[in-house]
């Protein structure tokens, strides 16, 4: 009898056994969806950050949208150069301290952040369609708390 090579194509129980492995691997197959839909429209992430941002806290400080982003400023307005050719962000300077740029949210810039959240939220219901309503809430408000002890959803 010979014996031939079978590849083994499961992930070892002990990677399997770590809650960060399948965390991270979860996570960027989620990521790796949202990007490949973002692309399609031409956009990254971070534009749907910055877009967030806006809509959820108001025109800001360049800066402090950077700051509040955790983006390099140089990046933050490459960013924002794009997102105004777009047409999804206004730029001005500060009334009131003239070196500060101000950015806020176009309507055309609402009306693109409300698309990009229905695409994010297609992914998200291919990525948990195994779970139930109640442990998608589950999960949800377990991966929250984790987020939170470091202070990041503080931004």
């Amino acid at each position: 009898m010979r014996a031939y090579y079978r590849p083994v194509t499961t992930t070892p129980p002990t990677l399997t056994g770590l809650t960060t492995y399948l965390l991270s691997k979860v996570g960027r197959d989620a990521r790796g969806q949202l990007a490949e839909r973002l692309a399609s429209r031409g956009l990254r992430l971070w534009h749907m950050a910055t877009l967030a941002a806006l809509a959820d806290f108001g025109p800001h400080a360049q800066r402090e949208l950077a700051e509040r982003l955790d983006v390099h400023p140089s990046d933050m307005a490459k960013l924002l150069d794009e997102l105004a050719a777009l047409g999804h962000v206004a730029r001005d300077r500060d009334a009131a301290d003239r070196r500060r740029v101000r950015v806020t949210l176009t309507d055309a810039g609402r009306t693109e952040l409300a698309a990009l959240d229905a695409e994010a939220r297609e992914v998200q219901d291919a990525v948990l369609a195994p779970l139930a309503p109640n442990e998608r809430a589950v999960l949800h408000d377990l991966l929250l708390r984790l987020y939170d002890r470091d202070g990041r959803a503080q931004v």
